[in-house]
């Protein structure tokens, strides 16, 4: 049998080790999406590059100003597309390692309530006679910051899906808004 700082110290121990493994873990994933995000902005400063000597040669090449003010109007919308494009690909990134974040965390705290609800029914078991309302009240308190948590958590994906239809609004909006405005300048 187990004396109850020997139990404390075994669950701190065991929590500690846990939170370890979890900051590695999303460390290696935060390095991970940085890493995309630093790729993704070589190959659209590189791509950008090439079409801007491109478009360039074209400019050079016009026979007129009205054939350069064509040339330079066509390039709105590809150039939104390409916007459009790069946006979503970082916010793809930030959502994911949003998610992983989450469910990090997710795992970590319902670990630890679990752990802590084992802690309490053993301590329970081998509490002394009168100690029951102590127990009791600790079990409440644990019951309402377990019912807290998956309220938050509730909020947070709340908060997330929102965040993420607000951002594809946002997209939809700018890509009509690039629409119009390319199909106005070749009228």
């Amino acid at each position: 049998m187990f004396t109850l700082p020997e139990q404390f110290s075994g669950i701190t121990r065991a929590g500690l080790e846990s939170q370890l493994a979890v900051f590695a873990a999303l460390a290696g994933k935060t390095f991970d999406s940085v890493e995309k995000v630093a790729d993704l902005n070589l190959n659209v400063a590189k791509a950008s590059l090439e079409d801007g000597a491109t478009v360039a040669r074209q400019l050079l090449e016009a026979r007129d100003a009205q054939e350069a003010i064509n040339l330079a109007t066509a390039q709105a919308q590809p150039a939104a597309a390409k916007a459009l494009a790069y946006g979503r690909q970082v916010a793809g990134i930030a959502s994911g390692m949003q998610a992983e974040f989450a469910r990090a965390a997710e795992e970590q705290l319902l670990e630890a309530s679990r752990k802590m609800s084992e802690l309490v029914d053993d301590v329970s078991k081998n509490a002394p006679a009168g100690s029951e309302n102590v127990i009791a009240i600790f079990k409440t308190a644990l019951g309402n910051a377990n019912a807290g948590y998956e309220q938050f958590r509730k909020s947070s994906r709340q908060a997330a899906e929102a965040m993420e239809a607000n951002m594809n609004s946002v997209v939809g909006q700018f890509a009509q808004a690039s629409e119009k405005a390319a199909g106005r300048a070749r009228k």
